[in-house]
């Protein structure tokens, strides 16, 4: 994967996956204003405190950033990020200086920083998933009575709707929201208190006070950085979402087989499928979400690793979460865009899903004979061989399902009865209970528990 780069641009790796919104939030330029911030908030606090002279707030008030080339620059001499940009800001306050991150240590800002970030990309990716939720359930209402083979195994079932299967996606969907609003409260924290979590050189009230200014919540033990286990849940909700979006697009890649063809992707006048084949159009974005789900479950895997540390800290955290958080953040974004993208523009072929229903020479009816013969009297077993007899003959010799019941005199059903067991309209008779609770789900960005 890219990296973030100076000025908050981004390298062509990770930009050809990024969207602006989300590269904003985790560019570099962004990060050394938060650090700003919080450095700010600190010393406000100080002087709220009656410590911190006026003149020295209002200096670094003032006070023009660094620019990331700059730190960049200074770190080649003090070989500490936050230490160079602490140097750099100092250096630009005209009374005062030696106040900036006074009784602060490195994770005080990193981390209080850090935690608004994430909140900041949390609430992108809620609003992403929002979106792509009610794209799942528009597409669920609309397609509701459109029957299609449902599949198990891989093989012939029984008769259902895209409706049905769009709906199961959206109420994933809705569970991935509020698992991402619950991580997103888990991220959201700082702390001000000093080299080992004591408060021996920032009282509490610093830290209230910077925290409240932010928005965030204090950590409310913490060692010399918050607990990484917060960062986990962020990056296992990535992960978890990022499946729900890869068991979507496999579906589609399923039902796009030529053999299948039930639904498309949208293919754009110009598109080409294959530099050497013209007829080819490939489920490209599904295959690309799937790719990435991978590294989405890769980063969980890493973000899990970091919880345990050593004693009140130790940095072996931090390089990992210098790729794992932005880039997982950032494709999942992307993810959910392109799969909103996707599903409203879908292509949903219904004559060829009928098509494919009477393919199937009337076998994925079987179940309903199986029940009409039981409940006219026959024994369960008894009833299961003749049917099962019938529709093996049917598979090995490609004849009609239906027409070698109605031949068979062991089959003592009605034509009537017999008939009814064949119309797919009957196996989606109960399904609007499914939709009826996927029209009343509303989505709130607030933990209700």
């Amino acid at each position: 994967m890219g990296r973030v780069g100076p000025r908050g641009t981004l390298t062509p790796v990770i930009g050809r996956y990024s969207l602006p919104a989300m590269a904003t939030i985790w560019s570099d330029a962004h990060r050394l204003e938060m650090w700003h911030k919080v450095e700010l908030l600190a010393l406000e606090g100080w002087g709220k405190l009656g410590v911190a002279p006026v003149a020295a707030i209002e200096g670094l008030r003032e006070a023009q950033v660094p620019s990331p080339e700059e730190v960049a620059e200074r770190e080649k001499v003090t070989d500490h990020d936050l230490a160079a940009f602490v140097d750099l800001l100092g250096e630009r306050v005209p009374t005062g200086g030696e106040w900036i991150h006074f009784g602060l240590t490195s994770s005080d800002v990193l981390d209080t920083a850090g935690g608004s970030v994430l909140g900041e990309a949390a609430r992108l990716l809620i609003d992403g998933i929002r979106d792509l939720f009610a794209s799942a359930r528009r597409m669920a209402l609309a397609e509701r009575n459109t029957a299609m083979l449902g599949r198990t195994h891989g093989i012939w079932a029984e008769p259902t709707s895209f409706g049905l299967k769009a709906a199961g996606w959206a109420f994933e969907l809705a569970r991935d929201h509020e698992r991402m609003v619950a991580a997103a409260e888990a991220v959201a924290v700082g702390k001000i208190s000093g080299a080992v979590g004591t408060y021996a050189h920032t009282p509490p009230e610093i830290e209230d006070y910077v925290c409240q200014s932010l928005g965030l919540t204090p950590e409310p033990a913490s060692t010399q950085v918050t607990a990484r286990d917060r960062h986990a849940q962020f990056l296992g909700t990535i992960a978890l979402t990022g499946a729900t979006l890869e068991r979507i697009a496999t579906e589609i890649r399923h039902l796009q087989r030529s053999e299948v063809g039930e639904v498309r992707e949208p293919f754009r006048p110009g598109q080409k499928g294959s530099s050497a084949m013209p007829h080819k159009r490939n489920p490209v974005v599904s295959e690309r979400i799937t790719g990435m789900a991978r590294l989405l479950r890769g980063y969980a895997s890493a973000g899990l690793e970091n919880v345990a540390l050593w004693h009140e800290r130790d940095i072996s955290h931090s390089s990992a979460e210098r790729v794992a958080l932005p880039d997982a953040s950032l494709l999942l974004h992307y993810m959910l865009e392109k799969m909103k993208d996707l599903l409203e523009g879908l292509i949903i072929d219904r004559e060829r899903m009928k098509a494919n229903l009477e393919a199937t020479r009337g076998l994925v009816y079987s179940q309903k004979v199986l029940l009409a013969l039981v409940e006219s009297g026959v024994g369960r077993d008894e009833a299961y061989r003749l049917v099962q007899e019938n529709a093996l003959q049917s598979w090995d010799q490609g004849s009609d399902f239906q027409q070698l019941l109605a031949d068979d005199p062991r089959v003592s059903l009605s034509p009537q009865v017999l008939q009814d067991c064949f119309r797919p309209e009957a196996f989606l008779s109960n399904t609007e209970v499914v939709f009826a609770r996927l029209a009343s789900v509303t989505l709130s960005d607030q933990r209700t528990g």
